[in-house]
């Protein structure tokens, strides 16, 4: 498999993040895939946010999930656009994408639009939480899972196994090749986050990661003169 170079929340280095600005920028600027985040609003509606409240993003305050759709698409999410759906996000572009859901109430309503909407070979399912992944693998068999890690020790690799992830997705100053070389040896690609300089990226490729999460699109064109 090729080095994967993925957009984070679009790239929100250059860009409102998880706009639709965002991922139209990533795509045009040729991300392999583009990663982007998912919570649940009061009434069910599955929005693209990711922090658990709309303070830092937005123009409003309080908690994703007390607030209704209608409320929080009333919100200017950067350069007066809106909260996107995660509908819009699949109709404005047709890249690979990765959706991290942030809780177990989210896997269910994605599985959901994935089975609807026949995503399981366009969209791989991202969660910090390993009961969130094991939930839409069973809503969703054969989905594509890979579990995110902040704080691991060696047990990384134990963990994604044990709910079928096919990835892992770690802090890049976190990694040692030992882990990485271990995931490779149980057949689970590993992604660095965030890479946004040469010299991350240059670490990146010694520690013979799969790909990258970046939040400049510049990285794509640095990694092909490093591969």
């Amino acid at each position: 498999m090729s080095f994967l170079t993925i957009g984070h929340r679009g790239v929100m280095g250059v860009e409102p993040e998880n706009t639709l600005s965002s991922f139209r920028h990533a795509q045009q600027a040729g991300m392999d895939v583009i990663e982007l985040d998912l919570h649940l609003s009061k009434d069910g509606g599955l929005v693209v946010m990711h922090d658990a409240d709309v303070d830092r993003t937005t123009d409003g305050h309080g908690p994703v999930s007390a607030m209704s759709l209608a409320e929080l698409r009333a919100l200017d999410a950067g350069g007066g656009q809106q909260v996107p759906l995660f509908e819009e996000v699949l109709d404005a572009v047709s890249a690979p994408l990765q959706a991290e859901i942030k809780d177990v109430a989210a896997a269910r309503a994605l599985a959901e639009v994935m089975h609807r909407r026949s995503l399981a070979e366009r969209v791989e399912v991202l969660s910090f939480h390993d009961e969130a992944l094991a939930l839409i693998s069973t809503l969703l068999p054969g989905v594509r899972t890979a579990l995110v890690a902040q704080f691991y020790g060696p047990e990384v690799v134990d963990r994604a196994l044990a709910v079928g992830a096919g990835a892992v997705v770690v802090e890049l100053q976190r990694l040692t090749l030992e882990t990485v070389r271990r995931a490779h040896a149980e057949k689970l690609r590993v992604i660095g986050w965030v890479v946004n300089t040469p010299e991350e990226l240059r670490l990146a490729h010694a520690l013979e990661l799969d790909g990258v999460t970046t939040d400049f699109p510049e990285i794509r064109r640095t990694g092909r003169f490093m591969a």
